[in-house]
């Protein structure tokens, strides 16, 4: 815009979100939007793709969680009653491939529904990334762990975690490749 500042939009498929500095820029530009495309103001976002959106304006806080989402994969898979914990297992314990999740299904469904992401506050807007790896952490094929997170402002913008393509020689083997990974989401 004029005054340096931007106007967010984010769409995928049929939902859209809207984000400014000023409120007129985003009445102005749903103008716009609707004299083209037949749409639907629902109002301040409170959900959208399976994430609840939380806002504490008060503080400058927002709160992202999939609770309500886990909540009815549970229920879908008849584990509702299930007894949370708060750490499933050792740290250190890596499941076989007999344990682990089979389908891509299954893979897509873990999550803890406690946990949600927080944003906002942080005046300082600087980009960290941390990186990590697991030197042949998959007991059955001996490949290591890659992953990484970024933060803007101190708060989780990007993040992975993934078997590595190879069988890594060394520590500092699985490092290199970890890092590489990393600088390619930092820079890409």
């Amino acid at each position: 815009l004029n005054d340096d500042s931007f106007i967010y939009l984010v769409l995928y498929v049929d939902d859209m979100l809207i984000a400014a500095k000023k409120k007129y820029d985003i009445q102005k530009l749903k103008g716009l939007l609707s004299a083209e495309f037949e749409m639907k103001d629902l109002g301040a976002a409170r959900k959208i793709l399976g994430m609840e959106i939380i806002r504490d304006r008060e503080i400058r806080k927002l709160f992202l969680s999939q609770r309500s989402y886990i909540q009815k994969v549970l229920a879908r898979f008849g584990m509702s009653s299930s007894k949370p914990i708060d750490t499933p297992s050792a740290a250190n314990i890596h499941l076989t491939a007999m344990f682990a999740p089979q389908s891509e299904e299954e893979k897509e469904y873990i999550g803890t529904s406690d946990v949600g992401l927080i944003y906002g506050g942080d005046t300082q807007c600087l980009v960290t990334g941390y990186s990590y790896s697991d030197y042949a952490g998959d007991v059955d094929t001996r490949r290591s762990m890659t992953g990484y997170v970024f933060t803007l402002g101190g708060s989780v913008v990007s993040w992975k975690e993934t078997l590595q393509p190879t069988v890594t020689l060394s520590t500092t083997e699985a490092e290199y490749m970890a890092l590489t990974e990393a600088a390619k989401e930092g820079f890409g």
